[in-house]
């Protein structure tokens, strides 16, 4: 089987390390008390004290907030480490060592808040280009383009193959915080490539269905591209592509189409669409126009199922659909994929009883046979998937509902703790402590998504006031 070789072996990074205390101090970064001044204000009162970057009326949310800012946003900036030339974010914990694509956008979200930022977030974002160009030089033309789900150190080897698409929803996030232009002009057409790449090798019947894949032809990289345990993918295969023949062709697409992906890369889609506008690019703009009505017209007609009230994965030849509900079927939501009417319906499932446990949303049916509290994506709850779903159910009008995933989402952390995922029934924190995806519990009372956990950023100490 040929795959494209790994890029690092051919292009070595010869970038000394530099102590992380040391980093930190050169590129101004102090504890955010140092930054914003102390984060607390009186219990009971609206006021904060002065130059505090939050206010609250509670303490709790408060403390919450500013442990978030320190342990799962400033606490993860890292010099640069080869083959990252440029200051990068870890997830956190000993496993994860590189710069991950769907973690590191809500921190860089976050970071966009602080002043003065503008380009250390331009910087970890060349990251992805910069990976984008060593990839090229070895990459058949089919594979050129792609990013890479995370950006390993060495001499770890290069992962051969991409992950949740929301680099561009993150690009968006940030620019709605800072107005940094500069990084909207480093960054579209970079994007425009990406997103190409992930239509031609992961939409193999040109259908706009997502499936996954690796280059490696290892089905577990297939599935880290996505909510990687799901019971949606425990039959899944690996397959040659089903239209493009050749002797150099390896079983590297997945045999299904996952709603998860798609969604995001629709909603990737409609940020690049956007942002391409703010810029006065129109063509750019009208060729992602057409890509997202394409996919939401598909997942609407081969996705939706009536019985589960959600979307479903299908078998990616024939359309068949796998029935099962995960965390994917979600974020359709977050998308706008969904009718109104089916929006309506998805609120009504989260909100039965199948779907609520003491803490939603567990990342799969909770009626399925193999779903587990406290399973890695088979049972157990991410505040970043509820961030996303709650956002889908609010920008649908379902607020009641969002607020309740989103209050008990933010409740159960004060109560437990932040970390990377949570036991579905005791609400019990599992996996990394303080993991930087779960600074979305912080991002979700900014969004005005919890009723009774509520936090505000002070006018005064945002990038983007006039």
């Amino acid at each position: 089987m040929l795959v494209p070789p790994h890029p690092c072996k051919t292009a070595q990074m010869q970038t000394r390390s530099i102590p992380r205390r040391q980093f930190l101090k050169s590129a101004g970064i102090a504890p955010l008390a140092a930054w914003c001044g102390k984060l607390s204000a009186a219990p009971g009162s609206e006021a904060p004290v002065p130059d505090a970057l939050f206010e609250s009326s509670s303490p709790e949310v408060i403390a919450l907030a500013e442990r978030v800012m320190e342990k799962c946003v400033l606490a993860k900036i890292m010099p640069p480490a080869p083959p990252l030339k440029r200051t990068w974010i870890v997830p956190g914990g000993p496993y994860y060592l590189g710069q991950w694509i769907w973690d590191t956008m809500f921190v860089v979200d976050l970071l966009s808040m602080l002043p003065g930022r503008e380009q250390m977030i331009r910087d970890i974002f060349r990251n992805y280009w910069d990976f984008q160009d060593r990839w090229n030089e070895t990459a058949p033309e089919h594979a050129r383009d792609m990013i890479t789900v995370a950006i390993k150190t060495e001499p770890q080897e290069v992962r051969q193959f991409s992950q949740i698409p929301i680099l561009a929803w993150g690009v968006e996030r940030v620019y709605r915080r800072n107005r940094d232009k500069q990084l909207l002009e480093q960054c579209l057409a970079r994007l425009e490539r990406f997103h190409d790449w992930y239509w031609r090798e992961r939409d193999l019947h040109d259908n706009g269905l997502i499936t996954l894949g690796a280059y490696t032809g290892i089905l577990q990289h297939a599935r880290w591209e996505t909510f990687d345990y799901e019971c949606n993918m425990d039959d899944m295969k690996m397959t040659v592509h089903p239209v493009r023949k050749g002797p150099h062709e390896g079983p590297w697409y997945a045999d299904i189409c996952v709603p998860g992906n798609t969604a995001y890369l629709i909603m990737g889609e409609q940020s690049l669409a956007r942002l391409a506008d703010i810029m006065g690019d129109s063509a750019m703009a009208a060729r992602r126009r057409k890509r997202i009505g394409k996919g939401i017209a598909a997942m609407r007609r081969h996705m939706w199922d009536d019985k589960a009230g959600t979307f479903l994965s299908v078998r990616r030849d024939s359309l068949e659909k796998i029935p099962v509900a995960t965390i994917g079927s979600w974020i359709p939501l977050t998308a706008g994929v969904p009718t109104a009417e089916q929006a309506r319906r998805m609120a009504g499932v989260l909100a039965s009883p199948a779907w609520q446990t003491p803490l939603p949303v567990p990342t799969v049916d909770p009626t399925d046979p193999r779903w587990k509290p406290d399973a890695f994506w088979r049972g157990d709850v991410w505040p970043s998937t509820n961030y996303q779903i709650a956002s889908g159910l609010a920008a649908y009008g379902h607020h009641e509902l969002a607020a309740d995933i989103a209050d008990k989402t933010v409740a159960n952390a004060i109560k437990n703790g932040i970390s990377e995922h949570y036991h579905s029934v005791t609400g019990k924190a599992l996996g990394v402590a303080d993991y930087c995806m779960s600074c979305t519990l912080l991002t979700m009372m900014l969004d005005g998504l919890t009723r009774r956990h509520t936090l505000r950023q002070r006018a005064t100490n945002r990038p983007d006031k006039p």
